[in-house]
């Protein structure tokens, strides 16, 4: 019987690592973790309560008392509410990566996180799982793409779900997003050291799924010999 294997994917805001990872849990079967989604639930909830996002005791005082679920269809659930949508919001957006920073809050959702991916068959994606969370994950792959590039996809996906933005704004909020991702403290956005680089600016999303699907593979067939 083949080893079920736990896959990492960590990369910049809309590199498509959300997209790719649940295409690629359902090509093998696997269970998908959007860790992004549990931030940004969390987010949504500070941002509804008027709560200050870089008051780390607020947000913990929060997480105390909510509960934040990822259902097999790909739902995020906010205290048995779904907020898939909301959490998408520029409102949301702008402001993820401050609750992201605070080491106690990392801390309980990264235990989350762990816990569902223990028994292996699982996908997860986000900024500091192949460094952080899953630093022994059996395959880890770092999906990038120019601001550019990502900009244009997250204004089409804002389209297809009715937020209004503009391509500046997006692209904007992006670059201020890889800044802080990427110099914060705490489990700062990098590529692992271990990790396969996977450039889809000049690819398609088929392309992207494919080459994915090849390096999976290959660790599959490398590790079940």
């Amino acid at each position: 019987m083949s080893k079920e294997l736990i896959v990492a994917i960590d990369g910049p805001a809309a590199s498509g690592k959300g997209t790719l990872a649940k295409e690629l849990a359902d090509y093998f079967q696997y269970i998908y973790v959007d860790t992004g989604s549990m931030y940004r639930a969390l987010t949504y909830k500070a941002v509804m309560q008027q709560i200050d996002v870089n008051d780390e005791a607020a947000l913990m005082d929060i997480l105390a008392t909510t509960t934040i679920e990822l259902t097999a269809d790909g739902k995020t659930l906010l205290d048995c509410v779904d907020v898939s949508n909301e959490i998408r919001e520029n409102s949301v957006s702008s402001q993820v990566s401050y609750v992201a920073v605070h080491p106690k809050v990392r801390e309980r959702l990264v235990e989350l996180q762990r816990e569902i991916a223990s028994n292996g068959g699982a996908i997860l994606d986000g900024r500091d799982i192949g460094t952080v969370v899953l630093p022994n994950a059996d395959v880890k792959i770092y999906l990038t793409a120019s601001v550019e590039a990502r900009g244009q996809r997250r204004q089409l996906d804002n389209e297809e779900r009715g937020i209004a933005s503009t391509l500046e704004e997006v692209c904007a909020n992006l670059a201020l997003r890889d800044e802080i991702d990427s110099t914060r403290a705490i489990a700062p956005l990098k590529q692992a050291d271990d990790a396969i680089l996977l450039d889809s600016t000049n690819l398609t999303i088929p392309q992207t799924y494919e080459a994915a699907i090849q390096i999976i593979e290959g660790v599959r067939q490398t590790k079940n010999n």
